[in-house]
């Protein structure tokens, strides 16, 4: 999807993009935008309005809906746009390449620059916004919230992670970061999951990953969401991705979002690799790790 919006980001004009920043501006009182509002939202004429509605309904980067009133809403694809746009007037990005990695949550790309970069846009919200919404501290003291916002929120969350982050602990290098996309470094390797490791290294990827968790924490963020799918192995080590459910290590949740993280991993590697790694005791794992004491499995 997000490759089609790339390739139609030549033809738009200035004003279609006003026209998509006004819609975006009216989205944060409703999900339906009043037709009748976007001259002021955009600072466009009604008839600029009336031009460019119609080319932006054209390709799908706005949805219209006859409700009380004409309601018009960005689409996913012209949510892109508006990032894309930002990133290119910034000279964060130059070319769009092709698709890393597309989820429920996020979609991927390789983007071109003065060296090759990843462009992560969230998509928080926009397939299960009920799910989110109820999973998600942030939308909790909303009474409006779109599933922009969440997205939005999520990419700003996972960016200050990051930024905090690197480079002590194995993460993506964050490049840039505007409304629900990220530009970051691209990270080398394949998903442990889909990764099968030699019998003699398998205790040594788990002991990585148990430190790096170690230097988030000292760092002040419990990753809140590890699993065997947001590991990177590469033959230069591992690297931690995904932290858009991040906490900082003073929330109230952070002790228990710790240990779930340390048993969702020691639990996978104990199914992949049985007999490999020992007994496992997650309590004192944890314990050292809040204390930075952590080194080795026993």
């Amino acid at each position: 999807m997000a490759g089609t919006v790339a390739d139609a980001m030549a033809d738009l004009a200035p004003e279609d993009f006003h026209l998509l920043s006004g819609v975006e501006q009216g989205m944060r009182f409703s999900e339906w935008v009043n037709r009748e509002k976007l001259p002021d939202f955009s600072g466009l004429t009604t008839e600029n309005v009336d031009f460019h509605l119609n080319r932006m309904l054209d390709l799908e980067l706005i949805e219209r809906k006859t409700i009380q009133y004409e309601g018009i809403k960005l689409t996913q694809r012209g949510y892109d746009a508006l990032a894309l746009h930002t990133f290119a007037e910034r000279g964060t990005i130059e070319g769009f390449g092709a698709p890393l990695g597309v989820g429920k949550e996020s979609d991927v790309y390789e983007v071109e620059s003065y060296k090759p970069l990843a462009l992560k846009f969230h998509r928080e919200g926009f397939a299960n916004f009920r799910a989110v919404r109820r999973e998600r501290d942030y939308t909790a003291d909303r009474e409006h919230v779109s599933w922009l916002y969440t997205a939005r929120k999520a990419a700003e969350r996972e960016y200050e992670a990051l930024e905090t982050l690197y480079p002590a602990v194995s993460v993506p290098q964050p490049i840039d970061q505007n409304r629900h996309a990220i530009v970051m470094e691209k990270v080398p390797g394949v998903e442990l999951a889909k990764a099968r490791l030699p019998d003699e290294q398998v205790r040594g990827v788990l002991e990585l990953i148990l430190r790096e968790l170690q230097t988030a924490y000292q760092a002040g963020f419990v990753h809140a969401d590890i699993s065997e799918y947001n590991v990177f192995v590469a033959s230069e080590g591992i690297t931690l991705f995904d932290w858009p459910q991040a906490v900082p290590v003073d929330h109230d949740n952070a002790e228990e979002f710790l240990r779930r993280d340390i048993e969702n991993i020691t639990s996978y590697f104990e199914r992949k690799y049985p007999g490999q790694i020992g007994e496992i005791d997650t309590d004192s794992i944890a314990t050292a790790i809040e204390d930075g004491t952590f080194d080795r499995l026993d």
